[in-house]
């Protein structure tokens, strides 16, 4: 149709697009060059609807939008409201929703798993004397250890030393190469401040890192395995003053600040919120294998995600949850969490 086309013009494409089996929606746009006939061409398309209709589209989603004084009124067609927007922008972002909302009311049943294997009264009386002992606050690394170990969450192996000659013991224990990283409620990001090394070879260079990162006031230092496979990822949980509880899934490390590959879901989450938020990142192709890298335990992933909504919802006192980085190890290793964070508040 040509800018100038008459309202009959408007009719008969109406009632022939509208029935065609290729046409799925349609969006009629109308600029008046000509004021009055804007009455006119608002006639034309009830007339060309109602014909199509009649013609075999009954349930076929029709928008307009009718850039006049009069534009934002509903053209009426019987029993039918046809919404009529100012501008074409808004009649797509309206049909994009419809059609996004058909395809999610469309898909299979999903459901909340359970898990045996949860020591939820266990997770809760670490939460409980927390907050009796401190107040509302974050929990200490061997609080948070506790806690994702009463909910099946994996971590990678590590023992907090207060001193360095216990830094060594451990780091022998737990076998070379170790990490080491600072254990405090006062520094969130420990990578800012330098108390994060890794890589760390041999007794005498663990107790020399020990000294170089200890801090006044800290809990201690975490020795940890040294884990170099794997993609980093991250799970977060921030409260919604409507929602509730609202989880976030992405690559970890850096990668979250700068690329912020992240999606959302609020909780509690279904076997489906959990596949297709790990296959929305743009990463992940990652966790599919590139370039020579092993594919992640895409399962072991999802169920990561399922656990943590699962903790979230049987503790409400969590308020904020950070686990980055997540090393997703290759199919059938699982996941480890590397650092994890909660801070919890009552009422």
């Amino acid at each position: 149709m040509i800018a100038s086309a008459s309202a009959e013009s408007y009719q008969k494409t109406i009632e022939t697009i509208l029935p065609s089996p290729e046409v799925d929606a349609m969006i009629v746009i109308y600029i008046p060059i000509d004021r009055n006939d804007s009455g006119d061409i608002a006639e034309a398309i009830r007339n060309g609807v109602t014909n199509a209709r009649a013609a075999g589209a009954e349930t076929k989603p029709v928008v307009a939008c009718l850039m006049s004084d009069s534009g934002s009124r509903l053209v009426i067609n019987g029993r039918e409201t046809i919404p009529s927007y100012r501008f074409p922008e808004s009649t797509a972002r309206v049909l994009s929703k419809a059609a996004n909302y058909a395809e999610w009311r469309a898909k299979p049943l999903a459901m909340v798993p359970g898990f045996s294997d949860l020591r939820v009264d266990a997770a809760r009386e670490v939460v409980t004397a927390a907050l009796k002992t401190r107040g509302d606050s974050w929990l200490t690394t061997t609080e948070v250890r506790a806690i994702l170990s009463s909910f099946g969450i994996p971590s990678v192996p590590g023992i907090l030393a207060r001193t360095s000659d216990e830094a060594a013991r451990a780091a022998s224990s737990i076998g070379f190469p170790v990490a080491l990283k600072l254990a405090s409620q006062r520094v969130l990001h420990k990578t800012e401040v330098g108390a994060v090394r890794l890589n760390i070879q041999g007794e005498d260079a663990v107790r020399r890192v020990f000294d170089e990162i200890k801090q006044e006031g800290m809990e201690g230092i975490l020795v940890q395995k040294m884990i170099s496979d794997g993609v980093e990822l991250m799970i977060g949980v921030a409260p919604d003053s409507l929602f509730g509880p609202l989880i976030a899934f992405g690559l970890g490390g850096i990668h979250v600040e700068i690329l912020a590959d992240v999606r959302f879901r609020v909780t509690p989450l279904t076997d489906q919120d959990a596949h297709e938020m790990v296959r929305e990142i743009r990463g992940y192709r990652l966790l599919e294998g590139y370039r020579g890298h092993a594919p992640a335990d895409v399962k072991a992933i999802e169920e990561i995600l399922l656990r943590v909504s699962r903790l979230v919802e049987e503790i409400p006192e969590i308020r904020e949850l950070d686990l980055n980085p997540i090393f997703g190890l290759p199919p059938g290793q699982g996941c480890l969490v590397a650092d994890a964070r909660i801070r919890i508040a009552s009422g």
